[in-house]
């Protein structure tokens, strides 16, 4: 089964990048529109979003891992139109030197069976981690 796999190293302490990846201010500084969030394991997690034609797209998953400034999992509901739906991201922090090695890995889901769809969305992963990046080290 594929997956994709990015690792980036951001000049923030695990704490703060913990903060952009758990709460709603956080997510929408780097990654989405708007962000509800029930922040621990079971809570649930509403990203939204705007599709290439200015529609709003929604993403719906349950937090099945939720260990503070160490590790995130996220399972997205089988329903939707995203292409992350049925799938799993989970993010890993770690402490490396005076910044946070942050590595993210997304599995599962049919989408990612699709060559195109797993290159588009490895292509927007990687595009969203350096905006992540940008957001902490500029703020």
């Amino acid at each position: 089964m594929p997956a994709i796999r990015q690792q980036i190293s951001i000049a923030a302490s695990p704490r703060t990048v913990w903060s952009a990846l758990t709460t709603p201010e956080g997510l929408t500084s780097w990654w989405v529109d708007d962000a509800r969030v029930d922040p621990r394991v079971g809570g649930r997690v509403v990203l939204t979003s705007t599709d290439e034609l200015g529609e709003p797209l929604e993403e719906r998953g349950i937090f099945l891992d939720f260990s503070p400034t160490r590790r995130i999992e996220i399972a997205w509901d089988k329903l939707g139109a995203a292409p992350s739906s049925a799938s799993r991201v989970q993010f890993q922090l770690a402490r490396a030197g005076g910044e946070t090695r942050l590595s993210v890995v997304v599995s599962g889901g049919d989408s990612l069976d699709d060559d195109e769809t797993f290159d588009t969305l490895t292509r927007d992963w990687k595009a969203s981690l350096k905006a992540l990046r940008s957001s902490l080290e500029q703020g």
